[in-house]
């Protein structure tokens, strides 16, 4: 397909959490060439299901969350105690 599109209701969480993702990648120079190499080396391989790709540039999608929220953790306010 030449779009892939994310639908989501108000308030779902994907949200926040795609956010994340692209305001860090738009920050972040290895972030951005390890996803981008993610993506070009899984466009090699002919998937049967769309959905196949996506799952296969998983670990890689978390890893770079993770490293987002750690570097924004310091100014996320803190929880109740």
């Amino acid at each position: 397909p030449a779009v892939h599109l994310h639908v989501f209701s108000p308030g779902a969480p994907e949200i926040e959490r795609h956010l994340v993702f692209r305001d860090w990648l738009r920050r972040n120079d290895d972030d951005r060439v390890l996803y981008e190499r993610t993506k070009q080396e899984l466009v090699m391989h002919d998937w049967k299901y769309t959905q196949d790709y996506a799952d296969a540039k998983t670990a890689v999608v978390e890893e770079i969350i993770g490293r987002a929220r750690q570097s924004a953790a310091p100014l996320a306010p803190e929880a109740p105690a």
